[in-house]
Formats: C-alpha cells, sequence, structure tokens
C-alpha cells in the first residue's frame, strides 16, 4: 500500500490560497504568535502531524524560513502541547523538491532534483507514514496539475478576500472531490478535507 501525499492549505471563504492584494491580513493565524485557533482545531491540527514522518517543501518556503522558524518555535516552546506539531516538523524528513539549491543547509532535509511526478512517486512507494506537502501557491498547483495530492486540507478561514490565486486551474474538466469530512470551529475557522475522484 502506498502512503498518501496530504496537500494542506490555507483558504479564503470564497475559495483563494493566496488573496490579490498580498497585504491582506485574512488568516486567522499566519507564522507569528497571534494565534487565532481555538484549542480543539490546535489540537487537531497537531493530530495531523502525529499521521506524517515526511514533508515534502518548495524552494521558496524553505527559502523564506519555513524551517527555521518552526525550529525555534520548537526550542521555545518544548512542553507547550499546542506547539508539538512544531517538534514533528524538526524529526520528520524533509524533502525539497528543487534543482536551483546546491545542497541542504537544514537539518534532516535533502534535496529531490528530479522530476515532480518521479520524486513523488518514489516517496510514495516507500515504507512509512504519510507526506504533508507544504508551499506557496505556485507549488500547490504544480502538485495538482500533475494528479499528485491523494487527500485535501483546506483550512477555511472566516474571511472572503475577493480575488486571489487558486490551486485549481483546469477550466474545461474542473476537479471533481469527495468530502471526507468537514469540521467547524469555535474560532470561525472551517477545516474541509477532500480526496480527488477520479
Amino acid at each position: 500500500m502506498t502512503r498518501k501525499l496530504i496537500l494542506q492549505m490555507q483558504m479564503s471563504v470564497d475559495g483563494y490560497v493566496s488573496p490579490a492584494n498580498g497585504s491582506l491580513d485574512w488568516q486567522l493565524w499566519g507564522w507569528g504568535d497571534r494565534w487565532g485557533w481555538d484549542d480543539r482545531l490546535k489540537r487537531d491540527f497537531n493530530a495531523v502531524f502525529e499521521g506524517i514522518d515526511t514533508i515534502l517543501l518548495s524552494r521558496l518556503i524553505v527559502q523564506e524560513g519555513y524551517l527555521d522558524h518552526w525550529g525555534r518555535a520548537a526550542k521555545r516552546f518544548p512542553a507547550d502541547p499546542h506547539y508539538a506539531f512544531a517538534q514533528k516538523i524538526v524529526e520528520a524528513r524533509k524533502v525539497v523538491l528543487t534543482d536551483k539549491l546546491e545542497s541542504s543547509r537544514w537539518e534532516r532535509t535533502v534535496i529531490a532534483r528530479g522530476g515532480m511526478a518521479e520524486e513523488v512517486d518514489a516517496l510514495k512507494r516507500e515504507q512509512g507514514k504519510d507526506i504533508i506537502t507544504i508551499g506557496g501557491v505556485g507549488f500547490a498547483s504544480a502538485l495538482v496539475a500533475a494528479g499528485l495530492v491523494d487527500e485535501f486540507q483546506f483550512f477555511l478561514n472566516p474571511t472572503a478576500v475577493g480575488a486571489g490565486r487558486s490551486v485549481f486551474h483546469d477550466p474545461h474538466k474542473g476537479h471533481k472531490l469527495r468530502l471526507l469530512g468537514s469540521t467547524a470551529y469555535e474560532s470561525g475557522m472551517v477545516v474541509n478535507r477532500y480526496v480527488p475522484v477520479t
């Protein structure tokens, strides 16, 4: 049995993962200390990381500081159960899909230089837990277009942004999805989980 690639993205209620107005403060939680999520959402978010052992990342997100940020958070909040995921990020195997970096300067992190489909398929065939992918809209869109995503986890923020970018770009066939579950939280966030219908 192959393991799943899970795409996790924050999304606005009108379906955008990246608003046209880049300065718009639309997420209940970015990477900062202002964390507008309720305790149950934080607990459920941490539970996702219990089921993964590999993180697939874009070059841009690692260069923007994703691994450095959560490495510092793991050290700052070692006993806080809400930050257990930060320790999981540190401990997990990280794979950065790029041919633009010569080597990795991040712990437990390797550079994958092959084609996207070949590298992801090879990861899925390995033994282990599921793989989560985190990156910007361009990286996520490429994974979706290549048909590599096995599960979508959309964190629907209670904000409409009016315009922006989506991870879905097939205007002819669209993308049929089957809902696995939907959970509403006190903070206003709704988490929807889907699998693609082929």
